[in-house]
Formats: C-alpha cells, sequence, structure tokens
C-alpha cells in the first residue's frame, strides 16, 4: 500500500463524509479557477494545507515532499512564460531585465512576470485542494460519490482501474528490478540500457495480460462494482463551515466588484 493510501483510510478527517469532503476540496478548486484571483488563490493553499496538516493530521513533512513534484513542473512552466527572446531589430515591451546575445535578445517581460505570478497561485492552490482531497478520502468513498451524482458508469470505473493499477504496476516494476539487480543487470551502462528496456516490454506485456483478466473478472459479476461505503451521517457544521468559507472567498476576491 502506498503511503498517500495508507493516510486516506487512515486520517482524522476520514470519518468526515466523502461528500463533504469533495465538495469542500472541488468547490474551492473551481472557485480558485474561475476568480483567477491571486489573494483567493493563496488564501485556499493556506485553508487547504492547514486543514491536512493541522486538521487531518498527515505530517507536515510528508506534505512537503508531495508538493516537490508538481512544484518542479510548475517552476519548470513558469520559466517558459517568464524569459522570452526576439531579434533585437525589433520593439521589446517593457522588461524588468534584458541582455543581447549576438542578433538576439533574452529578456523578462513586465507582463509576463505578471502572469507567471498569477499562474503559480491558482496552481499552488488548486494543488492545495486536491491534496486535500486524495490524503483524506478513500477511492473507494470518491467513486461512492461520483455514483451518487450520477457520473456515466464507464467514467468512474476508469477512475477506479486506473487508481488500482497503480498498485498492480508499482509491485510488478519492483519485483522485476529486483531480480535484475540479483543477476547484476545495473553493473554497467550497457547492461543498465538493456535492463531498463526489458524492464518496460515486461511491464508492458504483464499489465496487458492483468487488464484482459480483470475485464474478465468484471465481466462474471454483471460488468459494474458495486462500492460500498461505511454509513456516515452528515455533519450541519461542516456544512455551515463550507458555505461560510465560500463566502467568504468570494467577497474577499470581490467576485461582484
Amino acid at each position: 500500500m502506498l503511503l498517500i493510501d495508507k493516510y486516506a483510510y487512515m486520517n482524522k478527517l476520514a470519518s468526515v463524509h466523502p461528500l463533504e469532503k469533495m465538495t469542500f476540496s472541488l468547490g474551492l478548486l473551481l472557485l480558485s479557477l474561475i476568480m483567477r484571483d491571486e489573494r483567493t488563490s493563496l488564501i485556499t493553499f493556506i485553508v487547504m494545507s492547514a486543514f491536512i496538516i493541522l486538521g487531518a493530521k498527515i505530517p507536515a513533512k510528508y506534505y512537503a515532499k508531495l508538493l516537490l513534484l508538481p512544484g518542479f513542473f510548475l517552476l519548470s512552466s513558469l520559466a517558459s512564460i517568464l524569459i522570452s527572446i526576439a531579434p533585437t531589430t525589433s520593439t521589446v515591451p517593457p522588461t524588468i531585465w534584458s541582455i543581447s546575445i549576438h542578433h538576439w535578445t533574452l529578456f523578462v517581460g513586465i507582463a509576463s512576470l505578471v502572469k507567471a505570478q498569477q499562474l503559480f497561485f491558482i496552481v499552488l492552490g488548486s494543488i492545495s485542494c486536491l491534496y486535500f482531497l486524495i490524503l483524506t478520502t478513500s477511492v473507494q468513498s470518491i467513486c461512492y460519490v461520483l455514483r451518487q451524482w450520477r457520473l456515466p458508469t464507464l467514467f468512474v470505473e476508469l477512475v477506479a482501474l486506473t487508481y488500482r493499477f497503480i498498485f498492480i504496476f508499482l509491485d510488478s516494476m519492483q519485483k522485476i528490478h529486483l531480480a535484475q539487480q540479483a543477476r547484476l543487470g545495473y553493473s554497467s551502462p550497457i547492461q543498465w540500457l538493456r535492463s531498463v528496456s526489458m524492464l518496460i516490454v515486461a511491464l508492458f506485456v504483464e499489465m496487458f495480460q492483468r487488464s484482459r483478466e480483470l475485464n474478465n473478472a468484471m465481466e462474471a459479476r454483471g460488468g459494474e462494482t458495486v462500492y460500498w461505503q461505511e454509513e456516515i451521517t452528515y455533519n450541519t457544521k461542516n456544512w455551515l463551515g463550507i458555505v461560510a468559507i465560500f463566502i467568504l472567498l468570494i467577497i474577499y476576491g470581490g467576485f461582484f466588484s
């Protein structure tokens, strides 16, 4: 079991109804994307991080590690937005930094900086919303709520199957990699390249075989999975808190201005 999946089942907010957690996280996510306000996105990130660390009792160190992976892709994307290049003969927009190299000008425009700053906070807030959902709600509960929302059965099944295949994929990869290491498959660069190619081929074959077996098993029991959810009652205080946070963020962000 992945650690992220373990926390989804064993956190302090696991007893909260999944519909409340999904409404809270997805609602703030949509609010952040629609309003596109830096202050609102920053507050969203702070609120969701507080619920993750203080509410669900997820270790802050582990949460910080989870932020590193999307943070790397975010920073690399921001670099491509910030840095522009143009011929020295062309008119360059207002910049905060520029340098000429031969017949080209490398610069960081003011408009690009504003756009990158806005994108940074929006993505940061959106990531925190998704992490709150996956760290506090199991995929079983998520699929249960999706079925309650009358979403297409095929979509819900694909969500569940994709999630389950992550564990199958990682388990198979670890076993094959361990067997290759036992045979000194990574002792030299050539051996490393050969072992990696064989690992990819073996994983593809096994995943294809596992998917056929899983498809046959689903068809044998009617082609539809029943998602069981423990009986959890709604909490009026939680709903009032969710509505209050939404209203405060809308007012603060100047949605009606």
